[in-house]
């Protein structure tokens, strides 16, 4: 028997209700929130570790990655709260004080971490400094590499809550990956040839993708409402 449907003025139709969307929204913010806890104290660790032998190693390519993941964490941080903001308010869309407050603290440290980099690796090209070795940048690196590539792989959360801002958390971590290759690439041309300039190069690539997560951040920061746009 077919199904009549009787229009009643003045009464919309209701949306189609997708089985198992609305009720599965706490657990997906629940994991999103995890993640974002996970990969604060992961910078953290590694930005302790990367800083501590990048100093000791006199590797600068190492010393500035360890300085670009505390500059993570102040990120991370603001991440938190707004998937935290977004947890209670799935609707609200506009950025808070704290966020934008967040977003222009991380922008200015990116680009205070560009300047010292920036003329410690040129000085280090003109008096040709090599570093003592690299290999700790390279197991950092190589650590880092698994450890973003598996968070990058679990914030599909971003999909299933449909949110640009974490989708745009995932992209930042694609970033992170990125620099992370850029460091063992570096580390190993070094290890293997001894070519003085590899560790300075290397800092400044890292130098590049600071620069381009500076301006994401001021551009977030002026932009009022949350989307997604790269690298947070």
């Amino acid at each position: 028997m077919s199904q009549v449907n009787i229009y009643i003025p003045g009464q919309e139709p209701a949306p189609p209700h997708v089985e198992g969307s609305v009720s599965d929204m706490p657990r997906w913010y629940r994991w999103a929130l995890i993640l974002a806890f996970i990969t604060v104290s992961y910078n953290l660790a590694e930005g302790l570790i990367s800083v501590w032998f990048g100093l000791s190693d006199e590797a600068l390519a190492l010393f500035g990655f360890g300085l670009d993941s505390f500059i993570e964490v102040l990120s991370g941080i603001g991440i938190i709260h707004m998937v935290m903001r977004l947890q209670r308010n799935p609707g609200q869309q506009a950025r808070d004080r704290f966020e934008t407050t967040a977003l222009r603290i991380t922008g200015t440290a990116f680009y205070l971490l560009i300047a010292g980099v920036g003329l410690t690796a040129l000085l280090n090209i003109w008096t040709g400094h090599k570093p003592d070795n690299t290999f700790w940048g390279i197991v950092i690196s190589a650590v880092s590499i698994s450890t973003m590539y598996a968070l990058m792989r679990a914030q599909y959360v971003g999909e299933k809550l449909d949110s640009a801002p974490i989708k745009a958390d995932a992209n930042c971590t694609r970033a992170c990956l990125y620099m992370s290759f850029l460091l063992l690439a570096s580390s190993l041309i070094y290890s293997w040839t001894g070519f003085a300039y590899a560790d300075s190069i290397g800092a400044l690539g890292i130098m590049w993708f600071a620069y381009s997560e500076g301006k994401e951040a001021f551009e977030k920061a002026e932009n009022k409402k949350t989307s997604c746009g790269g690298c947070c």
